[in-house]
């Protein structure tokens, strides 16, 4: 599965210059051109890392940081023209992971991209990992000890529904959403039962979760690995 990165620029050749050059790359890529709008795709598509722009024409970058990681934490990296010492120390200082000044070589907006995707997610970009279970989205399977183990349809969804918001607490009622359609009545035992098949697939110990965590009466949260 390709990561999704939403790229905030306000310069519409710009932004299709960096979109072309991801999406060659195998990224998945949705743009936005102002700070409200940002907000509003961060939300629909649920990035991986954004690209963002400093000046905005309503808002600033800084700013807008901050409010996209209230929502959730994910990498961001600095887009700029901005080269001044203050302005990088300020991005970098409100925790943003990179700061690549504008203009930039394509090889080395993915070579940054890609460190950054890395040192967050612990990851080859084409083999996710949890620990050392491998997960290959292409062919609904995860791999642990040398054995490959396929996954049923409905472990599938639930995998990808909490690899997508991984980090993240996400409730009984949104997981069972993305297993069945219709009213949600009474799948919660049966979510409980997908859960822990899903553990026994993905899990050392299954009995002793280091990855697929319950939060008692929320849901329940795919965790990072955590950087040494």
């Amino acid at each position: 599965m390709a990561y999704q990165i939403l790229i905030v620029d306000d310069e519409p050749a710009l932004q299709r210059m960096v979109q072309e050059i991801l999406t060659r790359a195998g990224y998945a890529v949705d743009a936005a051109l102002s700070c409200a709008q940002a907000i509003e795709r961060f939300g629909a598509v649920k990035p991986d890392a954004v690209l963002l722009d400093v000046m905005l024409p309503d808002g600033d970058g800084f700013s807008l940081l901050g409010k996209l990681r209230e929502i959730r934490d994910v990498p961001v990296l600095f887009l700029s023209a901005r080269d001044e010492d203050e302005a990088r120390l300020r991005g970098l200082g409100l925790g943003a992971d990179d700061y690549i000044t504008k203009p930039f070589l394509p090889q080395e907006l993915l070579l940054r991209l890609r460190a950054v995707l890395r040192r967050v997610y612990r990851e080859n970009p084409d083999t996710p990992k949890l620990g050392d279970t491998e997960i290959d989205w292409g062919k609904g399977t995860v791999r642990r000890d040398g054995e490959e183990i396929a996954l049923t349809a409905k472990e599938f969804a639930l995998l990808k529904k909490l690899w997508e918001a991984r980090g993240n607490i996400v409730t009984i009622d949104a997981l069972c959403a993305a297993l069945w359609d219709g009213p949600l009545v009474g799948y919660e035992n049966t979510l409980m039962v997908h859960i822990r098949r899903l553990r026994e697939k993905v899990e050392t110990d299954p009995s002793h979760p280091k990855f697929l965590l319950t939060v008692r009466g929320l849901g329940y949260r795919l965790k990072r690995e955590e950087l040494p």
